[in-house]
């Protein structure tokens, strides 16, 4: 059983990870697997081919990876070099299946088994395989940083001989694992932090971070799934929600948002007249821009400056920006995973494994 990594940043621009980490490689060689990577394939996150060698893994070419390879390993869909994969291979990655419907259907119809990393389930269980929450995480925490970096003003109060300078007032919208990140490190960058979530069940945990929670009525609490997602809200809801955090958007320095629904598009939660209102200099980061954005003016992978002075940065990929660290901890939840369905005889997809059912495209 050979599991095969890529090189990703070769055919995708935007990214800097790896799919496992000389230290996961290591642990699976020492287990009975043999770990093939393409050159080069950590360099950009600093592992160096010599540490991926040492941890008993073959150094290979693209070709002779994809050749050899029995299970494949990639951080996002490889689009790129879908039709190089062979048949009767295995690929284990963020699918996004309604955003690559094409190239899996006719992965799927060629054989290639394909495995949907994004569609782990919520439970105490699968928490040390849930990539999406690390990713999450990361893309929380550089969000914050990015604010910071962008915005005109200091985060935290400052006293000083030339007077107090006030601490910048940040509102995170979405409280799940990356709005709970930005949220922890806005805070500890100094700011006044206040956090939104449509589930009545995130204000304590926004409490539980010393940030402010801002409560809405939006005329129900029927607003999660049973897998703990927020729910697609109607039209009624949405406008009762915007109308509800305009006063503080509107004082706001920093507003960062991460709300999105799985396998739709994202809430469009600030609307142009909302941007309009905001302070010259004030700073706007959607986490959700790679499923459409949380705002009216959200132009993906850019950074727009309306004519008020407020920018809005819509980056993509954000995890990668922090590459060596998304990367072990990728790495390990991937790991983890590997060990619950594959031995080194072979791939075993046709269990009766809850974890295993869920990941499986058909």
């Amino acid at each position: 059983m050979t599991i095969g990594i890529l090189a990703e940043h070769r055919y995708n621009p935007l990214e800097r990870r790896v799919a496992l980490v000389p230290e996961s490689v290591k642990r699976l060689v020492e287990r009975g697997f043999r770990a093939a990577i393409e050159s080069g394939a950590g360099e950009l996150a600093y592992y160096a081919d010599e540490l991926y060698a040492q941890a008993g893994a073959t150094i290979l070419d693209r070709d002779a990876l994809l050749a050899r390879a029995d299970l494949l390993c990639t951080l996002t869909f490889p689009a790129a070099i879908a039709a190089e994969i062979r048949s009767g291979q295995t690929l284990i990655t963020l699918a996004q299946r309604w955003k690559h419907t094409e190239p899996i259907a006719e992965l799927l119809a060629r054989e290639v088994r394909i495995l949907a990393l994004e569609q782990i389930p919520r439970t105490s269980r699968a928490q040390a395989m849930d990539v999406l929450s690390s990713m999450a995480t990361v893309a929380g925490y550089v969000a914050a940083l990015i604010a910071a970096e962008k915005l005109p003003r200091f985060f935290p109060m400052s006293i000083t001989a030339a007077g107090t300078i006030p601490p910048a007032e940040c509102v995170v919208i979405g409280a799940g694992v990356a709005g709970l990140q930005a949220i922890a490190t806005a805070r500890r960058l100094g700011a006044q932090v206040f956090g939104y979530d449509v589930r009545p069940a995130a204000q304590e945990q926004i409490l539980s971070l010393g940030a402010r929670p801002i409560a809405i009525d939006i005329g129900t609490t029927d607003t999660e799934t049973s897998s703990g997602y927020a729910r697609q809200l109607g039209p009624e809801q949405l406008e009762r929600q915007r109308q509800g955090l305009a006063p503080y958007i509107a004082r706001a320095d920093v507003v960062i948002t991460t709300a999105a629904v799985p396998g739709t598009r994202a809430p469009l939660l600030l609307t142009r007249s909302m941007l309009d209102a905001m302070k010259p200099g004030s700073v706007v980061i959607d986490l959700a821009a790679e499923s459409g954005g949380n705002t009216e003016a959200t132009q993906p992978g850019q950074d727009v400056t309306l004519p008020n002075g407020v920018t809005i940065a819509a980056p993509l990929l954000l995890p990668a920006q922090l590459p060596q660290h998304a990367s072990a901890l990728f790495s390990r939840n991937l790991t983890n995973l590997l060990l619950l369905f594959v031995t080194p005889e072979g791939i075993h997809t046709e269990s009766d494994d809850e974890i295993i059912r869920a990941l499986v495209l058909s």
